[in-house]
């Protein structure tokens, strides 16, 4: 594999409410909402981009969030963990603050000397806290309820589940460009570039569980990065020479995908890193008002009407008088 990603762009999940959706991210976990806009293939429903200041890609976790669809099921053929990484110190906090939201928590500790906090968001998608012992430089997110020296610094890892690791693993080392790091167990652990947070994947094998059904409560597809469009092109056409199955590239305003399904079922997403979420509105601004690619604007009044009010809390945009 000539071509290698740097790591994780985004993780995107189906939710339910939307309003309890944005309730949780922005003020339990402490994200920024830092994109309003819809999902494109079905623009009756939000889609609702989460991450640091500026929402740079291995900050983010978006969802489509449907109110009246089914709940999902955990399986394989999925990703079934979704993990941000915290300093280091901030577990006992995170601790308290999630049970004072009526969160339950659970504490582990992983090959990797890493302690970790388990739980579920409200429409039981399972998330994961990390504390990585040799910290993480990004910068995150300040609010009044989560304050900087706590808060989340942006996407740690993802877990996916398979019946069996062989063909998953060749994918991510021959086709994503990631190379093996360790094993524990039945969990084996891949890295992009240098590794550390933002750049892992673990592969989780369980034969005996049923596979997975993605509906609410489940991640739809986890995002690799890409640094630019001639690189992706590159790469899309690397895939293909592997016989791999991958869409054409779409344009999704802020970044530009290909998707395709790794052997053991989970739907992956190559997304470049511009334009970034200030292609549309300033950085001040950024979540505020609803934003619609140029072919859906004609039809704004009408998809306004379908769409939910959503209440915005003000720790999503502090400066706002």
């Amino acid at each position: 594999m000539s071509i290698k990603t740097s790591g994780l762009h985004h993780v995107t999940a189906i939710g339910g409410n939307p309003q309890r959706n944005v309730d949780f991210y922005l003020r339990t976990l402490g994200l920024r909402l830092v994109k309003t806009t819809v999902n494109f293939d079905d623009p009756g429903t939000y889609h609702l981009y989460y991450g640091d200041q500026s929402g740079k890609p291995g900050s983010l976790i978006t969802f489509f969030p449907w109110s009246d669809a089914p709940a999902g099921r955990l399986g394989t053929g999925q990703a079934t963990t979704t993990a941000f990484s915290v300093p280091e110190t901030s577990l006992g906090w995170w601790q308290q603050h999630l049970k004072a939201q009526g969160v339950e928590t659970s504490q582990i500790r992983n090959a990797d000397n890493e302690e970790t906090l388990a739980f579920r968001d409200p429409d039981g998608l399972q998330l994961a806290l990390v504390a990585h012992p040799q910290g993480d430089p990004r910068d995150p997110w300040d609010t009044k309820l989560v304050p900087a020296e706590n808060a989340i610094r942006g996407l740690h890892s993802v877990t996916l589940s398979v019946s069996k690791e062989d063909a998953t693993a060749g994918m991510f080392t021959d086709g994503l460009g990631l190379s093996f790091h360790s094993q524990e167990g039945n969990r084996f652990r891949f890295e992009a570039g240098e590794g550390g947070p933002g750049a892992l994947v673990d592969v989780l094998v369980t034969p005996e569980t049923p596979r997975g059904l993605v509906a609410t409560g489940t991640v739809h597809h986890v995002a690799w990065r890409a640094p630019d469009e001639p690189t992706q092109a590159a790469w899309r056409e690397e895939l293909v020479d592997k016989g791999v199955n991958v869409t054409s590239i779409l344009d999704r305003q802020y970044f530009r995908s290909i998707y395709f399904r790794e052997p053991g079922g989970t739907l992956l997403e190559v997304a470049t890193d511009a334009p970034g979420f200030t292609y549309d509105e300033p950085l001040l601004e950024l979540g505020r008002a609803l934003k619609l690619p140029p072919w859906l604007e004609p039809r704004r009044d009408e998809i306004e009407h379908m769409l939910p009010k959503l209440n915005l809390p003000s720790e999503n945009n502090p400066e706002q008088k």
